[in-house]
């Protein structure tokens, strides 16, 4: 393939690694800038002593997008890494001696919500039916849309799809009208954090994250999800993507109204096109000068940004029997929680915990008889981060984990790594600190986020998760893909 035009995709974080190998499969001469020394932004791995950590996400759900991607280029996933479904998909715990398994089962998981009211099975039935629609309809009609105009949803279908969307109505309403038990409504409540706002604040659309998690189930690549991260840049090598790592950029330089190189702290690049998949922020108010901003100071002040998070990558040499692959602990009021992040930033005073255990379903991510944790406490973004308030923290999640494992861990930790608000932003420039990008709410979504494209650099475009579709690793995905394919479109 003659390639006679150049593309310069700014990250190799998810978003990044697939538009640059969409890119390059439409024949650009593709090079990808990462200011890290591997694939995979968020998605890195962390190893010592024969631990294996996730750093970023840890969670697989909507395994078709992954799919769907490699099947792009010929793949499968199978041809990268070996996917099982997790069986229980998760625990909740709501006590030190009260918990629930979440089976991969429908019949199974409507029995469980018998268990807790009469009734609900057949109610959660028909939730997750109308959900099912919802995920057909916003997986196949709107994430694949570039977010530029309202006329875009003019199409007759969807407008009538819309309005069976729920869009005006939170998901906290709709949950709370079909379900009266306190325990199944924070069952259905949780698959919204990931989408950074709370339930009052998050569209009824978004039911779709339940059928997700309930109908399409919880998957994990074995080797961890960096796995995910390494096939996709093996894909972009594939197609012709040149890399280069451990290079931060400094500035773009703009020339009558087009990006016309990318300059970093070793060298400069040219390009005829020119695709920001790191921050947007950052690249938005740091990489342009100012008459080519995308947007104001005080526009991106008044975004509603998802939660930051506080981790801890902890390597054990004992087996922690009470514990799944995935964790989540539930003993606390979410809405204090909730409250702490978003209404009254401030550090939490009784959070929840999420707690990933890799090593139930995984033999190289630790030693024999050893375990792998990972515990994340969702903040608020803009906090002070300093070693004590850290320190702080781990002691409290310690403390909780071993009553509620019935075992002593600290005497047993191996190694102890902690993660949170400066080193998102020293690691992804990321906007506050903030660990997964803009929240879902109903003024952010669609046309409402910002744009993937440049009002100003008439061949600038972002990707990732400030843009559209939105956070989470499926979204990223398909944001390298939809951005790909409006560049397609207009940059003939």
């Amino acid at each position: 393939m003659t390639r006679t035009k150049s593309a310069i995709v700014i990250g190799a974080g998810f978003a990044g690694l697939s538009s640059a190998s969409y890119l390059a499969q439409q024949g650009y001469k593709v090079t990808i800038i990462e200011k890290l020394s591997e694939p995979g932004g968020r998605a890195r791995l962390y190893k010592d002593k024969g631990y294996t950590f996730d750093m970023g996400p840890s969670w697989y759900w909507m395994p078709e997008v992954f799919e769907q991607f490699f099947n792009d280029f010929g793949h499968k996933t199978s041809d990268f890494y070996e996917l099982i479904q997790l069986d229980p998909a998760y625990r909740v715990f709501f006590s030190a001696d009260e918990f629930v398994d979440i089976a991969a089962d429908s019949a199974a998981q409507e029995a469980l919500f018998e268990q807790f009211e009469p009734g609900s099975g057949a109610k959660l039935r028909a939730f997750l039916d109308d959900a099912a629609f919802k995920y057909q309809t916003g997986m196949g009609e709107f994430v694949h849309k570039p977010g530029l105009s309202i006329f875009e949803f003019a199409d007759i279908k969807v407008l009538k799809a819309l309005f069976k969307l729920d869009l005006f109505s939170s998901i906290r309403k709709e949950i709370r009208k079909k379900f009266k038990h306190e325990r199944l409504r924070q069952l259905l409540e949780f698959p919204v954090l990931f989408l950074g706002a709370k339930p009052g604040d998050t569209p009824a659309l978004y039911s779709l994250m339940n059928y997700a998690d309930l109908r399409l189930g919880t998957w994990y690549p074995m080797g961890g999800m960096h796995m995910v991260a390494r096939g996709m840049a093996e894909v972009a090598r594939n197609q012709g993507a040149e890399f280069k790592f451990n290079e931060a950029v400094t500035k773009i330089v703009v020339e009558n109204g087009k990006a016309v190189a990318v300059e970093t702290d070793k060298a400069t690049y040219p390009c005829d096109v020119l695709v920001g998949a790191g921050d947007y922020n950052h690249i938005d108010q740091k990489l342009l000068e100012a008459p080519y901003r995308n947007y104001s100071e005080k526009y991106w002040n008044t975004r509603v940004m998802a939660p930051s998070s506080l981790l801890f990558y902890i390597g054990v040499n004992k087996k922690l029997d009470k514990l799944l692959h995935h964790n989540l602990v539930f003993d606390e009021p979410f809405d204090q929680h909730a409250e702490e992040i978003y209404d009254r930033p401030q550090w939490p005073s009784k959070p929840l915990l999420y707690v990933s255990c890799a090593s139930k379903k995984d033999p190289v991510v630790a030693p024999e008889n050893g375990e792998n944790l990972v515990i994340l406490i969702p903040v608020a973004i803009g906090l002070e981060d300093t070693d004590e308030v850290r320190e702080k923290y781990f002691n409290y999640a310690m403390d909780k984990l071993e009553r509620f494992c019935g075992t002593s861990i600290r005497d047993h930790i191996e190694v102890k790594a902690s993660y949170a608000q400066r080193d998102f932003v020293e690691d992804y420039n990321s906007f506050k600190g903030n660990a997964y990008g803009l929240a879902n709410t109903l003024l952010q979504t669609a046309v409402l986020k910002p744009s993937l494209k440049s009002k100003k650099v008439k061949n600038l475009y972002f990707a990732g998760q400030l843009t559209v579709p939105g956070p989470g690793v499926p979204p990223t995905i398909i944001s390298g893909k939809v951005v790909s394919q409006q560049i397609a479109r207009e940059q003939r």
